[in-house]
């Protein structure tokens, strides 16, 4: 009886843990997500782009709920998910975690821009990309 109580202890543990893991994330990478999201869609979670491919908050396409579904190796997000803030930060965290697990900002911005995993080493394709997040970033940054 004594080890199943210190079992579910621990997994009760454990389960407290990665939910405070994923609020870090979320904390983490809050003003790279605002400002984002005020270049990509004006934070408007119902915001279609133009040729209808990227909607959302974070203006996800179809491809980008392939990629996080196949990076959790499981259906873990649904093409409607895109009109749904939390659920586009999460896919935003997903992609990040596995693509730029160091967290840096510069590349998590020019990375969401193009897709390209080697954004990097061509920044001239997202520059212009770059400073308009990082204009949204510094105002937000300097707000607080």
């Amino acid at each position: 009886m004594k080890k199943i109580i210190t079992l579910s202890i621990l997994l009760a543990t454990a389960n407290i843990t990665l939910f405070a893991a994923d609020l870090d994330l979320e904390k983490k990478w809050s003003q790279v997500i605002e400002a984002i999201a005020r270049v990509e869609s004006e934070c408007n979670p119902k915001a279609v782009s133009r040729c209808g491919r990227y909607v959302g908050y974070l203006q996800i396409s179809k491809v980008l709920v392939r990629e996080c579904n196949r990076i959790a190796g499981r259906n873990e997000f649904t093409n409607a998910d895109r009109y749904d803030k939390q659920k586009s930060i999460d896919m935003f965290i997903t992609y990040m975690e596995r693509f730029n697990p160091e967290g840096n900002i510069e590349k998590a911005i020019r990375l969401w821009n193009s897709g390209d995993r080697n954004c990097m080493n061509h920044k001239a394709s997202t520059e212009g990309y770059y400073r308009r997040v990082m204009s949204k970033f510094t105002i937000q940054a300097t707000s607080e």
